[in-house]
């Protein structure tokens, strides 16, 4: 077996600000086929970590040595590209201008595919590209090489689930190592052997991904009679949804787990639904959001019009909670401009309750008061908000939000982008809305507000909608999931994310057995022995699902013949049974369809 060699060593690394000390006396290494998470607040020093280890960044004192003949690929969160350069330029400059060397290498056409670059154009100038796309680009050309060390900063961001979920096999997957900082949880924990936390100058390792650190965390703060008791109570919630969620993630349980079970064993469920939804009924009425025959699109860069709804009916009532997946561009942040009557229709009516009150969250970090101090900021919406049953004032509020007494008393002009989406959400929150719609919340959000973000979002009493690529904040604050298949309808997936993926994946597969350039009628004659299995293959997993989803919906049948007089667990019953119809009824389409494939051969 193969000894695992130094790559990067840091030897006593100091790093210093005008006002404090981001790195103190760090010493670690990077070793062949490690795969490390970087975990910590914003500002901490996580990117000045990566810089120094990247040699980006000389330190203001320590040592760091890199290997002889280390190669280093980084992708920082502002890669600059050559100006005048086209796409293969930059993400295929490695090869030269021998085409052939990555024409026919397949790894490096899964990274062009993966990513997207064919949608974008090899050919097609940087100069012209939007942010995110610049970001994917700079990240190809990093990922076909063979680099001994990538060093990633951010590298989700501007990725949808479907990117995300490729990026983290595809890592895996490689021979060299990996240091990446990220908020992305899900993602960590798919890729991370180890966890490096950096905090207070120091850097804490841990084995495993997130959910070993999110065990080892607690444990930590059993122990210690100083921690606080807030992040303790966050710290307890996050570990019982983790041991009760889709199933513990831990990948190496080397922690105290039977610690862990005693210090969450009161820990109630992250929110009674039935009772939330109640009393969404009593603050919205039974009409929230009636979204009827509704046909929207946008201009596209050719001048033509792109439809991304057609003939859409979506009814949203009180208490729902639902998480808005799908690529990028097919119009997840159009929907929710539609609903909220901000984005034009060209047929169907939007029909909104009476008494909905709505927050909305864009993607963009809207002007604020700059000249304000933060707390002043919060106390011009309101100086009390009632969250969940309990009043909170604009302080305390704050303090959920990571923000401490000295930092609420600093100027909005003055704070960085997550410190203004901080605000920016707390602003929102403060007017207490009773519907919350919610573009891409996690942006610029560090792992320690994301957990409050999603506490106060696990007993919050109304209806939500969240546009997201953070695969792990949809699975714990949203009930259902709906997702936008780039066909103009919305699709109700009652397998949450994982039935969406499945669903991209065969939707990939048909396209490739059809053949991009054959004519769009169904192969027949013409489809060969491999594509039958693969077909049979499709088959005999639709018909798996529907018997799944056959045995679920007699199982709340069931449930509904035995329910009397419990109206509000017969509302959610009919709810769930409504889904699981709607999602047999897809099924058995997809079913039709791969089976007709089949004899029409």
């Amino acid at each position: 077996m193969a000894t695992a060699a130094n790559l990067v060593n840091l030897e006593a690394v100091t790093v210093n600000l005008v006002h404090r000390t981001l790195l103190d006396r760090i010493s670690l290494g990077v070793q062949t086929g490690d795969r490390i998470g970087v975990l910590g607040l914003n500002g901490s020093g996580k990117t000045t970590l990566l810089q120094v280890l990247a040699g980006l960044k000389q330190p203001d004192s320590g040592r760091v040595a890199t290997g002889r003949g280390t190669r280093v690929e980084v992708v920082t969160q502002k890669s600059a590209l050559a100006p005048g350069s086209t796409v293969k330029d930059i993400a295929l400059g490695s090869f030269g201008d021998a085409e052939h060397a990555w024409a026919s290498d397949s790894s490096v056409r899964s990274v062009l595919d993966g990513l997207g670059l064919g949608g974008i154009g090899l050919d097609s100038p940087v100069d012209s590209l939007s942010g995110g796309e610049r970001r994917r680009v700079a990240l190809a050309a990093a990922l076909v090489t063979d680099a001994d060390l990538l060093i990633l900063d951010e590298p989700t961001n501007h990725l949808d689930i479907e990117g995300v979920a490729w990026l983290a096999s595809h890592l895996v997957a490689r021979k060299g190592a990996l240091v990446v900082v990220t908020h992305d949880r899900w993602f960590l924990d798919a890729v991370a052997t180890l966890t490096w936390e950096v905090v207070d100058g120091d850097v804490h390792i841990r084995e495993g991904g997130y959910s070993d650190w999110v065990f080892a965390r607690a444990e930590r703060l059993r122990l210690s009679d100083a921690a606080e008791e807030r992040r303790q109570n966050l710290a307890r919630k996050e570990l019982a949804w983790l041991r009760r969620g889709a199933p513990a993630r831990t990948s190496k349980p080397k922690y105290r787990i039977e610690a862990a079970e005693v210090l969450i064993a009161d820990v109630p469920p992250p929110r009674n639904t039935v009772e939330l939804q109640a009393f969404a009924r009593r603050r919205l009425g039974k009409d929230v959001l009636d979204a009827e025959g509704i046909t929207a699109g946008v201009i596209a860069l050719d001048g033509n019009e792109r439809i991304l709804l057609d003939d859409v009916t979506w009814l949203i009532g009180p208490g729902d909670r639902f998480g808005i997946v799908g690529v990028n561009g097919s119009g997840k942040s159009t929907l929710l401009k539609v609903l909220l009557g901000l984005h034009p229709t060209k047929s169907g009516i939007i029909k909104r309750g009476q008494t909905v009150r709505i927050g909305y969250l864009s993607q963009e970090v809207h002007e604020l008061p700059t000249q304000m101090r933060l707390i002043e900021a919060v106390t011009e919406v309101a100086r009390m908000v009632n969250l969940g049953g309990k009043d909170l004032t604009a302080g305390q509020l704050c303090e959920r939000f990571g923000f401490t007494n000295e930092q609420q008393w600093t100027r909005v002009g003055e704070l960085s982008g997550g410190e203004r989406r901080r605000l920016q959400m707390l602003r929102i929150l403060m007017d207490e809305p009773n519907v919350l719609v919610l573009d891409e919340p996690t942006n610029d959000l560090d792992t320690d507000t994301l957990l409050a973000l999603e506490d106060l979002l696990d007993a919050w009493p109304g209806t939500l909608l969240v546009v997201s690529h953070d695969r792990y904040l949809i699975e714990r604050v949203c009930d259902n999931v709906v997702a936008l298949m780039g066909d103009g309808k919305i699709s109700q997936l009652v397998g949450g994310v994982e039935e969406y993926l499945r669903r991209r994946e065969g939707m990939a597969g048909m396209q490739v057995r059809v053949s991009a350039g054959a004519a769009p009628e169904p192969a027949g004659p013409g489809l060969d022995a491999a594509a039958k299995r693969l077909l049979r293959k499709d088959l005999q997993k639709l018909e798996k699902r529907l018997e799944s989803l056959d045995r679920k919906e007699t199982e709340l049948l069931g449930k509904l013949a035995v329910v009397g007089a419990d109206y509000a667990k017969a509302a959610e019953l009919n709810a769930e049974l409504a889904l699981t119809r709607t999602g047999k009824d897809e099924t058995e389409i997809e079913w039709m369809a791969v089976s007709e494939q089949l004899e029409s051969d």
